[in-house]
């Protein structure tokens, strides 16, 4: 008799912390912000692999969740030797990979009795941040409208 395979997380610890979510607007004002640089206030973590595609947030660096959990410590210590404050998970829709380690890199934060830093994720995700649109398109990379449009449906 088979087993299911396990989803990718399972050979992780359950996250502590639950996911505190961060408006997009939020992060929009930071963009405008110049005291809350991209890179110095805060960090824009894309965690999609297969799903990369369509453009990302503008600064943000891509880590596919698949790789997050062994990678916390070294993000740790290079985040909070630059004095990031915050730092933003995010995914297609930030419910699954963008919740999970937004709470994994809390747990880290808590575990070094750090108060200066906090792990958010994305509200909504890429997913939301596309489908706002506006201002939210012109603060991405390498933006394809068309990875973005639903498929057709079958007639």
């Amino acid at each position: 008799m088979s087993t299911p395979e396990q989803p990718w997380h399972a050979a992780y610890p359950k996250p502590i912390s639950e996911a505190v979510f961060l408006p997009r607007s939020t992060v929009l004002e930071w963009f405008s912000s110049n005291d809350k640089l991209p890179g110095k206030y805060f960090v824009l973590v894309d965690l999609r692999r297969n799903d990369h595609e369509g453009g990302t947030i503008k600064t943000s660096i891509n880590l596919p969740a698949q790789s997050m959990h062994p990678s916390i410590p070294a993000l740790y210590t290079l985040f909070s030797s630059a004095g990031v404050s915050a730092i933003v998970f995010y995914c297609g829709s930030s419910q699954g990979r963008g919740a999970r380690a937004a709470s994994w890199m809390q747990d880290y934060i808590n575990e070094k009795g750090d108060s200066n830093m906090k792990g958010f994720a994305l509200e909504g995700g890429v997913k939301g941040w596309v489908k706002a649109g506006g201002k939210l398109l012109e603060m991405m990379d390498e933006y394809e409208e068309e990875a973005w449009k639903e498929p057709a449906k079958k007639q």
